[in-house]
């Protein structure tokens, strides 16, 4: 019998060992790449060019993309998009209503459901994770098409009201139909990042995770100039073009790849 091989899972079936039959194995794709063979982990840009076969050429992004979906794939797991974590449950609902969810921290944010039953865009009354990038509040426009199809995309850049720009504040999150108060959070454990490519992949749908890291608390989103990465208040900020980038940024005394999966994420966007 074929059963289903998952992202990131190895299924074992029809081995000697009955005890085995049916375990899952979890894979991190990223700690079990090249990168992490000691002898490459010190190649720098211009020594892979000896390397060079036919013209090839070095690029500059993941040639390992599990969660790489094209349009009419569906989602990375098969089918539509089903919530998984208790905060996932505001991205649906009935059409034309706003949900209200607060976050740990006492953060309001409003959903707005479209006409399909999924959200659409979202209002957050926060300056996180970057005050410098982040107005209070800010908005997110919400696409289920890119950069992944049949899953919620937050669109890049998001919408900014500065009082220069904006003197009368913020217009108003219009609604269209009844208000749902929802005050589910995701525990610790649900916001952790189990694997590197998972972080990747909250970062490149627009995410914006913030997490502590020995005291001290980071935030990653994305800005005109790429992907930022900074402490919580916007000091020690690092620009950078890929989510590979983001992942070298050091945190205290470690480099983000090699702590990721161990950080407290506080919280998460998706």
């Amino acid at each position: 019998m074929l059963r289903r091989i998952e992202p990131e899972k190895i299924i074992c079936y029809n081995t000697p060992f009955p005890e085995m039959q049916g375990n899952i194995i979890y894979v991190d794709y990223e700690r079990s790449s090249w990168r992490y063979m000691n002898y490459e982990r010190g190649f720098q840009k211009e020594d892979l060019e000896s390397f060079k076969i036919g013209g090839s050429f070095y690029t500059n992004y993941d040639t390992m993309e599990p969660y790489l979906i094209g349009k009419g794939g569906g989602s990375a797991y098969g089918g539509g998009w089903k919530p998984s974590k208790p905060e996932d449950y505001r991205l649906i609902g009935k059409p034309g209503e706003i949900k209200i969810t607060y976050a740990k921290d006492g953060t309001k944010i409003e959903t707005k459901i479209g006409k399909d039953g999924k959200a659409v865009a979202e209002r957050h009354y926060t300056s996180s994770p970057n005050p410098k990038y982040h107005s209070n509040p800010h908005d997110h426009k919400i696409n289920w098409e890119s950069p992944r199809y049949g899953v919620p995309n937050f669109e890049k850049p998001h919408m900014n009201y500065w009082p220069d720009e904006y003197p009368g504040g913020a217009p108003e999150f219009k609604k269209y139909g009844d208000m749902i108060m929802n005050y589910v959070l995701n525990t610790f454990e649900d916001n952790k990042f189990t694997t590197i490519s998972e972080f990747k992949e909250c970062i490149i749908r627009g995410g914006e995770p913030v997490f502590r890291w020995n005291g001290i608390v980071y935030g990653v989103c994305f800005s005109d100039s790429g992907y930022c990465i900074a402490c919580i208040d916007g000091n020690c900020e690092k620009m950078c073009n890929t989510p590979d980038d983001v992942l070298e940024y050091m945190v205290g005394n470690d480099r983000l790849r090699d702590v990721i999966t161990k950080v407290n994420v506080i919280s998460r966007t998706i």
